[in-house]
């Protein structure tokens, strides 16, 4: 059972940078293709980006240019580097595992496992 924790988080002002990670123990997750999602109050859980095993990147349109996501498979975590930060960008950031990627990387309910998440808020 893979265990997926997720830091990074704070409090920080509009245009900042932040960068989050996943550190994932229990198993490996070289070999799966890994998201992040974010959920604002009174939203849904909505795809932020996702990479796949060999690295190939895939961003929501709404932060494309913003945003990075990567991997280091040696110490088995994921990182998404957030640059330029809106106050539309508040929300909890979940990282997110897919065992058995069919293609659907925008779909939440096709990854295994989830971290508890980790806060992200910008003020103006």
């Amino acid at each position: 059972q893979v265990q997926l924790v997720e830091s990074g988080g704070g409090l920080v002002q509009a245009g900042d940078s932040l960068r989050l990670s996943c550190a994932a123990s229990g198993g490996s997750i070289s070999t799966y293709f890994m998201g992040w999602f974010r959920q604002a109050p009174g939203k849904e859980r909505e795809f932020v980006a996702a990479i796949r095993s060999g690295a190939g990147t895939v961003y929501a349109d709404s932060v494309k240019d913003r945003i990075t996501i990567s991997r280091d498979n040696g110490k088995n975590t994921v990182y998404l580097q957030m640059n330029s930060l809106k106050r539309s960008d508040t929300a909890i950031y979940y990282c997110a595992a897919d065992t058995n990627y069919v293609g659907r990387y925008y779909n939440k309910y096709d990854y295994d496992y989830w971290g508890q998440g980790t806060q992200v808020t910008v003020s103006s």
